[in-house]
């Protein structure tokens, strides 16, 4: 296997080894990561056994910056340049005839160019004969130097230069192209959102964690005004969409926002449809269809989760008026029924959204989905917890806000044969594993979770 040096976006550092274990198992190749796997810092090395798996890497993962042919790193440039001797069969084939170029840069660090010049000159013994070609060379070697994050007071920016903790040298393989696709799917750009609309960068994250490709089925039970479907759809997939509310669904207008918001992203020919109904009663009649189910729960901040039923049954009297009343509105066209809802603990909601997982996913397929939990008191039997025969954990990745944090579940269906749809009308008998501290996470988070409130 081949070294390769990968520079990463310093943002979602926990979702780096799921996105990248995601995709490459897309393409069907293997990664070894040689342990290297400190998410504080922006390098990684990472071994491929062909070039192309690095390039592919390159352009579908969103928080590779670039990838590179690695031939040296050191904490000294002294180290490297030992390093760097040893690799010239790697580099060797440059020297005749290749343009060329030097790309000097740093991380939390600005290297003066004076400096950049004399760094360029100690690679001499290279011997480079091609051409020096600043605009359109056919190599760019590049040296990366990593430098602590400073947060102190304001410095001299030349204060510091040269005490890095390693510097890298290699060769450009291709950039990060796909990048850029954070600012396509831009919330704020977008035809149609709401104000639980997911941000995008997130969004593309999960829709690598679904590993959406040309011919696959995807599927979001939480629709709301779309955030998950148009990554997925850009990346080829054909997505279907259901809510409780269609009112998130359709916007404003005569046509739906989120075939709108899909028509601006030039993917609305893979929108199949938009379905109006609960998780709990769904018309579905057979499982195993989809090949992911992704979405974003609601867990009560900005919007509850509801399911169909009411908080407490009415008096039969009072039921039998209730529908007589309905009925007449009906008729005379004033008012269409709406079901009765009742709040949908979070807890129960992630539980029978991997049961329904279990169910309408086909073998090998997976769902992806965020769970929010209390920091303090989270541990890993909060997740395993609601976990059932036939389902794998995949990848467990925290988005940290302080006191609380949002967990993006990546599991697999395991299992080969079908299996008959849930039961959502019996409730579950308490889990062995003990109370999940996302228990009842709508009350812990307006309560300011305090100590206490989890173990409740």
């Amino acid at each position: 296997m081949h070294r390769y040096l990968f520079h990463f976006a310093q943002t979602h550092e926990e979702f780096r080894i799921p996105e990248l274990e995601s995709v490459a198992s897309l393409y069907g190749f293997d990664l070894d990561f040689e342990g290297n796997m400190d998410f504080t810092r922006p390098f990684m090395i990472i071994r491929l056994t062909q070039e192309e798996h690095a390039r592919l890497l390159a352009r579908r993962c969103i928080l590779i910056k670039s990838v590179h042919e690695f031939y040296a790193q050191g904490s000294t440039y002294e180290e490297l340049h030992t390093q760097n001797r040893d690799a010239r069969p790697l580099w060797e084939k440059y020297v005749p005839d290749t343009s060329f170029k030097f790309a000097i840069s740093g991380f939390h660090h600005t290297i003066p160019k004076a400096r950049q010049r004399d760094v360029v000159e100690s690679f001499g013994y290279m011997d480079m004969l091609g051409k020096i070609d600043l605009k359109n060379p056919e190599i760019t070697m590049t040296v990366y130097e990593e430098y602590k994050r400073r947060n102190d007071t304001p410095r001299d920016r030349l204060d510091g230069d040269g005490a890095f903790e390693q510097v890298y040298f290699g060769r450009l393989l291709e950039e990060g192209t796909a990048r850029p696709l954070v600012q396509k799917f831009d919330v704020k750009k977008r035809a149609f959102f709401g104000n639980t609309s997911m941000e995008s960068e997130v969004s593309l994250l999960m829709a690598n964690q679904t590993m959406a490709a040309p011919g696959k089925l995807m599927y979001d039970p939480f629709m709301g005004t779309g955030s998950m479907a148009y990554p997925v759809a850009h990346f080829g997939a054909m997505v279907f969409g259901s809510d409780i509310d269609g009112r998130q669904m359709r916007g404003k207008g005569k046509t739906p926002g989120v075939f709108r918001a899909a028509e601006q992203y030039g993917v609305s020919q893979r929108m199949m449809g938009l379905c109006t109904f609960d998780m709990t009663w769904n018309p579905w009649r057979r499982g195993s269809l989809f090949d992911a189910i992704i979405t974003d729960p609601p867990y009560g901040v900005r919007a509850g989760a509801k399911r169909l039923g009411r908080k407490k049954e009415m008096a039969e009297e009072r039921k039998t008026l209730h529908l007589e009343r309905q009925a007449a509105l009906r008729e005379a066209g004033d008012c269409p029924y709406i079901p009765p809802t009742k709040p949908y603990e979070l807890s129960e909601l992630a539980r029978d959204l991997v049961l329904f997982a279990r169910y309408m996913l086909k073998p090998g397929g997976r769902l992806v989905f965020f769970l929010p939990t209390v920091n303090e008191h989270y541990q890993e039997v909060d997740v395993q917890a609601m976990l059932c025969p036939g389902i794998e954990l995949v990848a467990n990745s925290l988005q940290d806000f302080g006191a609380w944090g949002r967990r993006l579940i990546t599991v697999s269906k395991t299992m080969q044969e079908d299996c008959p749809p849930p039961d959502f009308l019996s409730k579950a008998p308490p889990s062995e594993l003990g109370v999940p501290a996302h228990k009842d996470f709508r009350e812990k988070y307006f309560e300011g979770f305090r100590k206490g409130d989890a173990a409740s």
